[in-house]
Parts: structure tokens; sequence; C-alpha cells
């Protein structure tokens, strides 16, 4: 029996293997692919070496060009915000999902902010999602006062023991017509859900299946990893403040954010639910519910969350993003023609650039610095082609532009400490990489834990939780 009197019930929802990140080979357009770039380098590498030295500088001088487009296209497109919508005459039904996994510490708080949420009590469901062996937050959990719409549901054992398996075996037994998801650290504005259901019922046409709120960074405390901190915070700012919006209104997908994002749930169970084998579900399902034919959105109802913390806290966050990031490019160019040519342009600008920043990241700071510092030890002028340092300028100016203004729209501090700091935060994502390709090898399904820490009391509200990090 689950908590709350609820009896347990297989998972019902499961992706065909080629679908998700469960299957780990090539497909055969992918193997094809993969052979012929090779076949084409190794000829390149011998008849024609030194024409393809060049053609390499100058197709990276072109992608890093590109990149710093986008950025800036972007921007001008989220200038334009997000459409408002009526009020219903009647609210659909809402479930509200809350996956845990040892988080007894801030549980208390989570119940504080979920009880906060200003929606109709009667059309309201929510279920805090515990696994069978998490003694000690099924411990706490019982132990604390709840809303009445507020009930426990356990996941019985089994694998792979992530997220997204626990929110299916929820969504095996929801009743709402939407679903929203939030994180044990998360503190949602009340009004969220209400503006969420409103864009749904102003949708008639049934293909908006999901809207992604912003989600913006609070202080928990005095800051341990300021440097960390800061730069997470400003991270999230270009993310959710410029970099989705702008996508959601040029109509193009995204990969959604982990919490905070609103479900038709007739559309989620249609397309298969989350992929219990994808350690960032949240950014498959916004480019497969692109290739069933529906859309996503944003809104303005933001919800606030605790940076991560120190090194020993960020790392195993980013390495999982990362390592999800790899999974779902592997799942979605198995047949990248089912995406089409917006869907496949959204999906090689967020993921695949994502990953190749931070691929080369570090690389690209090392050979800069070694350059610079062998020329100056040796008494010479470090030679800056100008084709480079445009290229390098103009990445970096974007980058600067975008984190800026993102910035600007949560309400956080910019200035020239931040933007100094930038290239040594995108360094550290190198280090990411390379842990989440080695874990994406040795423990696939692995699932990085973060650790979340309960807030100080005069910060753990949404309205205090508006305090801004320093980013000067």
């Amino acid at each position: 029996m689950g908590a709350d009197g609820e009896e347990h019930q297989p998972q019902a929802f499961a992706l065909a293997p080629r679908e998700g990140a469960r299957m780990r080979g090539l497909s055969a357009f992918q193997a094809v692919s993969l052979a012929g770039l090779v076949a084409l380098l190794a000829w390149a590498a011998t008849a024609q070496a030194a024409s393809m030295a060049g053609a390499l500088v100058v197709a990276l001088h072109l992608a890093f060009t590109v990149c710093a487009v986008w950025r800036i296209v972007l921007v001008l497109a989220s200038r334009r915000p997000a459409p408002s919508a009526p009020t219903p005459a009647v609210w659909p039904t809402y479930t509200v999902l809350a996956a845990l996994y040892d988080e007894a510490e801030v549980l208390p708080q989570l119940v504080g902010h979920l009880s906060k949420l200003d929606y109709p009590a009667d059309r309201l469901e929510g279920y805090l999602v515990l696994e069978a062996h998490d003694h000690a937050t099924r411990a706490a959990v019982e132990r604390l006062a709840r809303p009445d719409w507020l009930r426990i549901l356990i996941v019985p054992p089994g694998s792979p023991q992530t997220k997204p398996r626990a929110l299916n075996h929820a969504l095996a037994r929801a009743r709402g017509e939407v679903i929203t998801v939030y994180d044990a650290e998360d503190a949602p504005e009340p009004g969220q859900l209400r503006e969420a259901a409103a864009r749904f019922v102003a949708d008639p046409s049934g293909r908006l299946a999901c809207v992604q709120a912003p989600l913006r960074i609070r202080r928990h405390g005095p800051g341990q990893s300021p440097f960390l901190d800061r730069q997470f915070a400003l991270e999230y700012a270009a993310l959710f403040e410029v970099t989705l919006p702008g996508m959601a209104r040029l109509g193009l997908p995204f990969p959604l954010g982990g919490t905070s994002n609103h479900f038709r749930a007739d559309v989620l169970r249609a397309v298969g639910g989350w992929d219990a084998h994808n350690v960032t579900e949240d950014a498959d399902l916004g480019f497969r519910l692109w290739r069933h034919g529906h859309r996503l959105d944003v809104i303005r109802t933001p919800t606030w969350e605790t940076p991560p913390g120190g090194l020993e806290d960020w790392l195993p966050q980013r390495l999982r993003w990362i390592k999800g990031f790899m999974q779902t490019w592997g799942v979605h160019t198995r047949r990248p023609w089912e995406l089409g040519l917006r869907g496949g342009l959204s999906l090689v600008m967020t993921l695949g650039m994502a990953l190749a920043s931070a691929a080369i990241h570090a690389p690209s700071v090392a050979l800069v610095a070694s350059a610079v510092l062998t020329a100056l030890a040796a008494g010479l002028t470090p030679a800056t082609p100008i084709m480079a340092l445009g290229v390098l300028t103009g990445g970096t100016v974007a980058a600067w532009i975008s984190a800026g203004i993102g910035a600007h729209r949560a309400g956080l501090a910019y200035g020239p400490r931040a933007m100094a700091e930038a290239p040594a935060y995108w360094s550290l994502l190198t280090l990411a990489f390379a842990l989440a390709a080695w874990r994406l090898i040795r423990d696939p399904f692995g699932w990085d834990k973060t650790r979340h820490r309960p807030d100080l009391p005069a910060e753990a509200g949404p309205g205090a939780a508006a305090g801004p990090i320093s980013a000067a």
C-alpha cells in the first residue's frame, strides 16, 4: 500500500527502446553519418592536410560567429513578453508533483511554499512522491501538517531509481487536467498555477502542451561560495529570462527546466510521460513534445530556487545535466528529420552548442593564455590574428549582453566583477564535461543527486527570496 491509503500500481509509462535513453547503441542513421564523417576527415588529413587545417579554423570562426549572432537574435526576440490570458470561467483541475529523495532537511520549507499556492482548493491535488526505502524523508513528512489536497505517494522499489521514474508513477494516478512539477528547494510565486492554467484554457487549438515558468536564484544564507553562486544565478538569468523566452517567441522548441513546467495531462500521457532512463528528462521531453506536433511557451510568474553551493555540490549537478544533454542529443539525432528544420536548428543551438562549448572552454582559455605567456616570456609581442580576436571578442560580448539583460529582468546586480569572472566559470564546465562523458560510459542511468539545504528563516519565503545575489 502507498501512503494515505493508496494502492501501488505498476508503472504505466515506458517508452519504446528507440524513443528513449535506455537504448545505448547507434541508430542506422547515426552509424552511417559517423562513418562518413570519419572517412571524410581521414581523407582530408592525408590528401588535403594543409587545406583541412585552414578549413577547420574557418569553420570554428564561423561557428563562434553564428553562436554570437544567435544570442543577439534571442535577446531581441525575448523583448516581446509572453502573452497574457483572460481569467477562465471554470478553472481546470490541477495536480502538483514533487518527487523527493533524501530531502528530510528541506521538506518543511517545501511544504510551506506549496501551501501558499493560490488556486481553488477543490480543483487542486498534490503528491509528495517518495521512494520506498527513503525512511528519513517518509518519517519527516508524516510529522508535518499539510494542506488537505497535498498527499503522500510511495514509489515501489525498482530501477532505474530516478526522478522521472517517480514522476511516471505519480502520473499514472494523477487526476488533474494540468500537471506541474516542483523540486525540493522550490518557492513558486503563489499565482503561478493560475497564470499557467489560464494560458491552457485560452488555447483552443490544444497544441500548447507545456509552459515553462522562469527560475530565479535566491540566497539561502551567508554565501559560502560567492563566485559559484553569483555565476550560477547569472547563468539562470540568461537562460530563463532571455534564451527560453526568445525561443518561445520565435516558435521554436527548447529544453525544459526540470521544475516549474506545466503540462496538459492528456498530452503528457499520449507522448509516454517522462523518460525514466534520461537524467535530464526535462530537456528530452521538450523536444519529444515538439516531435509529436505540440508546442511550448513560457509564462512570467517565477519560481525561486537556491544555488547548489560549493564545488562539491555544483559539480555533481552540472555533471548530471551535461550527461543528460549527451543522452538527449543521442536520442533525438537517431531520426533528426522528425524534428523538422526548426526543431533540428533548436536542438543544435541549445544542446549541441552547450555540449560543444563545455568541451572547448578550458582548452581555449588555456591555449590563449599559454600563447600570451610564452610570447611575453620570450620578450615578444603576442600574436593576435584579427579574425580570431574579433570572433573571441564578439562571442564574449554577446554572452555578456545576454547575461546582463537577463540579470536586469531577474532583479540581479551585474557589473565588471561578474563579467571578468565569467571565463573562469565557463572553464569549469570542461571539467564537468569530461566527468560526464566518463559517467555516461560507466553509469549512464546513475543519478548524481544535488544536496538541498534549508534557507535561513529571514530568507525562507518567496517575498524574501527576491533579495538578489550580488553580481557586481
